[in-house]
């Protein structure tokens, strides 16, 4: 994906309105919000409300960073690959089938981003755009926005949205609001962190797949077709397959990687390795650890909570090497200093992907709202050591 040269210039005035507009906030040196807490540091720009840095503690007392990005802050608003680091896409995060849904009837066509689906609401979604600071502290900022009608093709009424970040003893938490404000739209929302919970700093590897993941409440999953768009069903994965991180707390990430299936399990007619589909939640308890990712390298261990039904995960399989690690705050100098392909997991709690168009999972109450009715999602992640 390609940029002209007015589309740069639009997102620098963008920019420039968005800093007017926020004078109240001022950004530190570096120019990015920073927000901390005991054993916990995070900061973020407003450009896709994103979070550029994460800070928690390793096994041996260092404060490493935990998430992907660039050091060069100016470069996230023109980087042409656009792989969506640890912002809010929207208003409708993942796919749409076939580029089109339909409310009461009407159907509403959205631009085809990804072959013959929309992904993240096309190249206008909330990822590309600059939002404005509206409260900051030493431990919170918010970052809202406002979604005029068809700012997005085929997304029609504006919406409101804000997101506020937060810190607490090890803890990051995520509250997303969004409220259409004239008539019934499609709204599902993500925080799409990207995770190398080793900073790139593991001399054996910088790869993904040693990690473990442990999702307790996760035995089920959607299919997905080859360009990962869910088909509708429903399925489970047997204790020990490729799609099992139910049936142990101790399962490699990669703990499949030596069946023929993992190559081309998440697509692309065998190209795409590893995972990029969405795993269901159920039956949790109230404010339980829903998804544990963990390194024994670093030590670190991070638990998500949410109230949302379902986790996508992606593994970084068109990831290409092309893209440089923060040098600044990970790698090892000359070695580990690319974001290759696998050296890394995207885990985005959210609602079902294709939602909209499949009545018969019973998402459409949670994925179209309209006048006075409150898109909400709240999710954490907290630190803490193997």
């Amino acid at each position: 994906m390609r940029f002209s040269t007015t589309f740069i210039m639009a997102a620098v005035a963008q920019a420039a309105a968005v800093v007017r507009q926020t004078e109240g906030f001022a950004p530190g040196a570096d120019g990015k919000y920073t927000i901390s807490a005991p054993g916990i540091k995070a900061q973020f720009i407003p450009y896709g409300a994103t979070l550029t840095n994460l800070f928690v503690r390793d096994k041996n007392g260092d404060d490493i960073d935990v998430v992907l990005g660039y050091d060069d802050i100016d470069y996230y608003p023109v980087d042409p690959g656009h792989p969506v680091y640890n912002a809010i896409p929207g208003r409708y995060a993942n796919r749409i089938g076939n580029g089109k849904y339909s409310i009461g009837g009407v159907e509403y066509t959205t631009q085809k981003n990804d072959g013959d689906n929309t992904l993240h609401s096309g190249t206008n979604n909330w990822s590309f755009r600059f939002w404005e600071v509206t409260a900051l502290s030493e431990d919170s900022i918010t970052f809202s926005i406002l979604d005029k009608s068809n700012s997005s093709q085929g997304f029609f009424g504006d919406v409101k949205s804000s997101v506020t970040y937060s810190v607490t003893d090890s803890t990051w938490k995520i509250k997303i609001t969004a409220d259409s404000l004239d008539q019934k739209t499609p709204i599902l929302l993500t925080q799409h962190t990207y995770f190398n919970l080793d900073a790139y700093r593991n001399p054996a590897t910088s790869l993904i797949w040693d990690h473990t993941l442990h999702l307790p409440y996760s035995s089920r999953y959607l299919e997905a077709d080859q360009g990962a768009l869910p088909t509708g069903k429903i399925l489970t994965a047997a204790p020990g397959s490729i799609n099992d991180f139910a049936s142990s707390a101790n399962l490699k990430f990669g703990h499949s990687r030596d069946d023929p299936k993992f190559q081309g399990n998440c697509g692309a007619n065998g190209a795409c390795e590893g995972y990029n589909g969405y795993w269901l939640i159920e039956d949790a308890p109230e404010d339980a650890v829903v998804l544990t990712l963990a390194s024994e390298f670093s030590g670190v261990k991070a638990e998500l909570r949410t109230d949302q039904p379902g986790v996508v995960i992606y593994s970084c399989s068109w990831m290409d090497g092309s893209a440089d690690v923060k040098k600044s705050t990970q790698g090892l100098g000359e070695k580990n200093n690319k974001v290759v392909k696998s050296s890394c997991v995207a885990i985005e709690a959210q609602d079902y992907p294709d939602g909209i168009n499949k009545p018969e999972w019973g998402r459409l109450e949670k994925q179209i709202f309209g006048p006075g009715e409150r898109y909400v999602q709240e999710t954490s992640w907290t630190f803490g050591l193997v």
